[in-house]
């Protein structure tokens, strides 16, 4: 991996439902970066993706469940929002006012990432069906008009355990891994790492965020050049069991005793 990259924000302008976003993408990639070029990584931001794809909810057509109201009192919630998120959890975990913490697709996320943020009027954004699906026929559409080869990924902003604010994450990817296992490489001191993995699509989305931004920008996607990532055939964000992870493991255990 090469020790300097360049960001690009690509300003869109404001998505809706089935507008053209590949075309818009490929025009801003034009005046932003001069266009796309053999190993450039493209990086989406999943509400413009999701609401793309036609993918938004309106909340005037939801009727909340019982369930979804009890929860909706509890953490001081829209009973038509925590209907929305229930539907899009596989779990859910918790909460505190205003959130809920689901399981969704063997990652921990607030309000299985339905998100009011940059929804238009009246209507929520849950995440893209298969954001890895986005993220392929993205790539297949821009390669094919352009010539080129790339990565794409589909990301979202998420809190961290014990930390302020919010970084990126990758939620969809392709042609490029997410993961890098640094196990065997050693340290300064000549000492065999043994567990280090390093989240490079994750570490790219936040990147990518500080550009993007998480209001008016209307810069939903980004180009992110010089990397020297090899781009090949790669699908997936590289995920690990509840019971792997630190914060869940020790979680779960809490509540089990």
């Amino acid at each position: 991996m090469n020790s300097s990259y360049t960001v690009f924000g690509l300003s869109t302008g404001i998505i809706k439902p089935h507008d053209p976003f590949t075309d818009r993408i490929i025009a801003a990639a034009k005046t932003a970066s001069g266009g796309f070029k053999d190993g450039d990584i493209l990086v989406l931001a999943e509400t413009a993706v999701a609401t793309a794809e036609g993918n938004i909810v309106r909340l005037d057509t939801v009727t909340p469940s019982p369930h979804a109201k009890e929860l909706a009192a509890r953490y001081h919630m829209d009973p038509r929002t925590v209907e929305v998120v229930l539907r899009e959890s596989d779990s859910v975990v918790g909460g505190i006012p205003g959130f809920l913490l689901c399981m969704k697709h063997g990652t921990l996320l607030p309000n299985a990432g339905v998100d009011a943020s940059n929804a238009p009027p009246g209507c929520i954004v849950p995440l893209p069906a298969d954001p890895n699906k986005s993220a392929i026929r993205i790539r297949n559409e821009i390669e094919q008009q352009c010539g080129i080869k790339i990565g794409v990924l589909v990301i979202d902003s998420r809190t961290h355990a014990m930390r302020l604010g919010c970084s990126g994450v990758a939620i969809g990817c392709t042609g490029i891994t997410s993961v890098i296992d640094d196990r065997g490489r050693s340290d300064l001191f000549g000492r065999k790492l043994e567990v280090t993995k390093r989240a490079v699509a994750d570490n790219i989305a936040s990147a990518a965020e500080l550009v993007m931004g998480e209001a008016d920008e209307c810069t939903p996607a980004v180009i992110v050049r010089g990397l020297g990532m090899p781009i090949g055939d790669q699908v997936g964000v590289d995920t690990i069991d509840a019971d792997e992870c630190l914060f869940m493991g020790v979680f779960r255990k809490s509540r089990q005793k």
